[in-house]
């Protein structure tokens, strides 16, 4: 659906705003620029459209850029308040005009910057406490932590219960018992102590180099795109390259496990090739579902290939920006590709609504569908549930969900209430939408 107001045609109600805001008669600025001022009048009500020298002449009399005129409102500040609108429209407030935006901003600079940083800040604390959640339910310190520290609580308990409720304990046993007391008072002591260093850490100045395994692959994944350009000229040949080029790879689990994440890249390169691939996804507007043939009918695949196209060079900028959840069996997450306003959690279970934990349901069979998110953001969302490996006779599948994310933009759509698509979330912890037949906790966001 076309926007009924498209931006480029507000640029005489930019100049009626503006005129006004500087105290201008409408004659008075008609003869600054020499035109007459019914002339000038049709313009203000954007029944004539100017280009050229005139728009020149008005801007420098309103004393603005021309594209301040012509383009309106900074694109992120447009972008700002658009999306603060769709929030609004989530909670159930009240209706924004979104074909005012641009009015606002210019009557009102001041106000329109004050609205959109605190959009942003909205955006930053709300990523903030999803990453908070995530660390506190996933992170294998905190949790390794924990547990010793409550053993160490437990035997300290229950060791002073005993001397409290025996008072007649022989010598040696008693003796036995404070000693006790006191190894499992100072276990306690370093643990905490350790623990508290731990997360002095991860509030100060970010560490270098990644706290597991894990988060190092992950963030050498992060920094190349997803996209590694000597595997895929070079195949698996050139994995060991890569790695040694990427800081934080001493240790030899990490190394291991960044391996077996380059390993299964370049079987999919070798499987897909880039050019020939590119080449296709991008005759079909990078719709997996007619890209299929290419790859022999393997959905997960094609899916994995669109999340690994180089979108971040100069060449690529038609290519879409795709997000990407790999899910086990047991709905634990073991992969994800991050993408803007669609969080997946970097370990266990994101909102069990997402296409991806609904295709563990009905393996073999690749669905497409539409996500809303509770800020109104849309996605289309491709999920297929196949074996992990190749099974055998009398084998049992090892079964791995994959899900493919593309945000659908607001010109795409030009409805966003959610109709004809499925109202998900990032997880229940951080998840704000009322009624949800899927929760399983309430939500920290209230």
């Amino acid at each position: 659906m076309a926007d009924p107001h498209p931006r480029h045609a507000l640029t005489g109600s930019r100049i009626r705003e503006r005129r006004s805001a500087l105290g201008l008669r409408q004659s008075d600025l008609a003869q600054a620029v020499e035109i007459s001022a019914s002339y000038l009048n049709l313009i203000e009500h954007n029944r004539r459209r100017i280009g050229g020298k005139l728009l020149v002449d008005l801007a420098r009399v309103l004393e603005v850029e021309p594209a301040a005129l012509s383009e309106g409102a900074d694109a992120s500040v447009f972008d700002a308040l658009q999306q603060a609108a769709r929030d609004l429209r989530a909670t159930g407030g009240a209706e924004p005009e979104l074909d005012k935006i641009d009015e606002i901003a210019g009557r009102f600079p001041g106000w329109t910057g004050v609205l959109s940083a605190q959009q942003k800040r909205i955006a930053n604390l709300e990523a903030m406490v999803d990453g908070l959640h995530d660390r506190l339910t996933h992170d294998p310190v905190l949790a390794e932590g924990m547990h010793e520290m409550l053993s160490s609580v437990a035997a300290i308990r229950s060791t002073s219960d005993i001397l409290v409720r025996e008072p007649d304990i022989e010598p040696q046993w008693r003796g036995r018992f404070h000693r006790n007391l006191h190894e499992e008072a100072e276990r306690l002591s370093r643990r905490a102590t350790g623990l508290l260093a731990h997360f002095e850490n991860q509030g100060g100045e970010r560490p270098q180099e990644a706290a597991s395994p894990e988060e190092t692959v992950e963030a050498m994944l992060d920094a190349a795109g997803h996209h590694f350009p000597l595997i895929e000229d070079q195949g698996a040949g050139a994995i060991e390259q890569v790695i040694s080029q990427v800081a934080g790879m001493e240790d030899a689990a990490t190394r291991d496990l960044a391996r077996a994440m380059l390993h299964a890249y370049a079987q999919d390169a070798a499987r897909l090739p880039l050019e020939p691939f590119l080449s296709a996804a991008r005759a079909v507007g990078f719709d997996p579902a007619r890209l299929l043939s290419l790859a022999s009918g393997d959905a997960a695949l094609v899916l994995r290939r669109l999340a690994s196209l180089p979108a971040n060079e100069q060449a690529a900028q038609d290519i879409p920006s795709f997000g990407l959840a790999v899910c086990d069996a047991a709905g634990a997450l073991i992969f994800r590709r991050r993408l803007a306003a669609f969080s997946i959690p970097r370990f266990g279970a994101g909102c069990p609504l997402w296409p991806l934990y609904t295709a563990l349901t009905r393996p073999m069979v690749p669905e497409a569908v539409r996500l809303t998110m509770p800020n109104g953001a849309q996605f289309q969302a491709w999920a297929v549930s196949q074996p992990k490996n190749p099974v055998g006779f009398g084998d049992s599948p090892v079964m791995e969900a994959t899900m493919l994310l593309r945000p659908i933009m607001e010109t795409e759509t030009g409805d966003t209430s959610g109709e004809g698509t499925v109202l998900v979330g990032s997880g229940c912890h951080v998840c704000s939408r009322d009624g949800c037949p899927a929760r399983r906790v309430n939500s920290l966001l209230g």
